[in-house]
């Protein structure tokens, strides 16, 4: 079984950490706005407390990411390099120098 992501995880739990004090705000018949920006403040604080694990896995993989040792290449990107190169080589001249005068 595949394993949830990580960012997914922590925008789910996020937006529970909103929505359930919304709600119960709202139920307690607190004006909309008021409600919004108080459900606001607490999942804010609530996902500081709680949520640290789930955010610093987050951070880990985005960071596993950009600090790759070799940039991860497809088949479809030699495919287009390829195409690239035999442009690039029908375009130049036979003798093989840059017309651009360098």
């Amino acid at each position: 079984m595949k394993r949830i992501p990580s960012w997914i995880t922590y925008t789910v739990l996020r937006l529970l950490v909103f929505a359930v004090p919304l709600v119960v705000l709202l139920l307690v018949g607190v004006i909309w706005w008021l409600a919004v920006i108080a459900a606001a403040l607490i999942g804010l604080c609530l996902s500081y407390i709680f949520l640290s694990r789930p955010r610093n896995a987050v951070s880990s993989d985005l960071y596993a990411v950009r600090h790759r040792e070799r940039p991860a290449t497809t088949e479809d990107d030699d495919v287009e390099d390829a195409a690239v190169d035999a442009t690039q080589a029908e375009r130049r001249p036979e003798g093989g120098s840059r017309t651009d005068g360098s």
